[in-house]
């Protein structure tokens, strides 16, 4: 080191502990997405993302996530990603690394550790933490205690329209202390639904004050990047099969490909694609039954731009995800929903009420049976449905203009330092 060189300190120590007066700068938001299964979270983060930064041509994003196959998606425009290490959930409900080494616990510290540390140097304007109010294993919560002294960031909790039965969400939050910490630290809350669709707080014991910063945005209306076009090389029609992450599609998948072997004259043709989830043995089983079906169904691992899959498909065959249940509307597609219903019944509640309004068909355990009859009936009927625009449902897709209103509201406003 040269004579005269001083070593390299923290922006902490260069401010002598103390923040330095804000400078006139582009917005900055940072996002949470905790990802320990599948892919929603990291979706609707990136597409939340890509929506903020495009009403606003100045503004940056970067999305802090979990996922294993984040590096497989490309990003908006401004948006850009931290890879958080991976944890994985074990059958038995207990979580461990996806590849390092180490404990649990010592995978949340430094899951943590990265979160604040990023937190400090990209120094946000808005944190958007999707349905953790305390992150993994309360990872987040350094973080929030570290915005909420420099008091100038805004922080929002964004839920999905359905997270599970009332009973079981109050269980877990309260485990959590997910109500203290939502009372505490979040400015807004949003869910991105409609109340009159379904209430994701129903049975928490929030607090009025909580519960009137509470804004209903609507679903998150997906669209076709510029220069993309739909469809996939295949000849129309054809219906698109997915699973979503894959991780939990075995008996759905299993169940598609029974209708198409059982009758030769099941049309139109589907295109499968497994997610990148499911796991190998099971892939390269659905392969061998796939080749034997002489191009009736084509399948694909993963594609990360499933948005032209959708544009060009003539019917849907899904699980319930959020995700794809705003693909279905967004791209006004008649569709089959087969829910899950383990660990959680976060599909079914929403396929059952999508069902009741008439957005789309539900195929249930309980009342149809997951046959293959019920598997070839549903197929066969698709054309015969009514599309999710036939139904009267204002505001339905608002969810992308409502969230740029209320960012650009936000980081107009002066932040506030605490709740309680």
């Amino acid at each position: 080191m040269a004579k005269d060189a001083a070593p390299a300190r923290s922006r902490h120590e260069r401010t002598g502990g103390m923040m330095p007066v804000a400078q006139t700068r582009a917005p900055r938001v940072m996002f949470y997405s905790h990802d320990t299964f599948g892919l929603g979270h990291l979706r609707r983060s990136r597409t939340l993302a890509g929506a903020i930064t495009a009403a606003d041509p100045d503004a940056s994003a970067l999305i802090l996530t979990g996922s294993p196959v984040a590096g497989r998606f490309t990003f908006p425009p401004r948006v850009d990603h931290v890879r958080l290490p991976g944890v994985t959930k074990r059958a038995d409900g207990s979580y461990a690394a996806q590849t390092l080494g180490m404990g649990i616990d010592e995978v949340t510290d430094l899951r943590a550790g990265l979160i604040r540390t990023t937190a400090e140097w990209f120094d946000p304007d808005l944190l958007i933490v999707d349905k953790e109010p305390t992150g993994f294993r309360g990872e987040l919560l350094q973080t929030l205690d570290l915005l909420q002294r420099r008091g100038r960031a805004k922080i929002v909790l964004g839920l999905r329209d359905v997270l599970d039965e009332p009973e079981v969400l109050a269980a877990e939050w309260a485990r959590k202390e997910a109500v203290e910490a939502t009372e505490r630290y979040y400015h807004e809350i949003w869910v991105y639904g409609l109340r009159s669709i379904h209430d994701p707080t129903a049975g928490l014991p929030l607090s009025a004050a909580a519960r009137a910063r509470i804004h209903w945005t609507g679903y998150l209306r997906r669209e076709l990047a510029p220069g993309q076009t739909g469809g996939t090389g295949i000849d129309a029609p054809y219906i698109l099969v997915t699973p979503g992450g894959g991780g939990d599609g075995e008996a759905m998948v299993n169940l598609v490909l029974s209708a198409y072997e059982r009758d030769p004259e099941l049309k139109p043709r589907a295109l499968l694609v497994y997610g990148p989830f499911l796991s190998g043995d099971l892939r390269a089983e659905f392969e061998v039954r796939v080749e034997k079906l002489n191009g009736r169904v084509i399948a694909t691992g993963f594609d990360s731009q499933m948005e032209t899959l959708f544009e060009g498909a003539s019917g849907v065959i899904c699980m319930g995800g959020y995700n794809t249940f705003c693909e279905v509307l967004s791209f006004d597609k008649r569709a089959v929903i087969v829910p899950r219903t383990s660990p959680r019944m976060e599909q079914w509640i929403r396929a059952s009420r999508a069902e009741e309004l008439g957005l789309v068909r539900m195929l249930d355990e309980r009342r149809d049976g997951l046959s293959i009859e019920a598997m070839i009936g549903a197929i066969r009927s698709l054309p015969a449905q009514n599309r999710p625009s036939q139904v009267d449902c204002p505001g339905l897709l608002d969810g992308l203009d409502y969230v740029t209103g209320r960012v650009a509201t936000l980081l107009s406003a002066p932040a506030r330092r605490a709740f309680v």
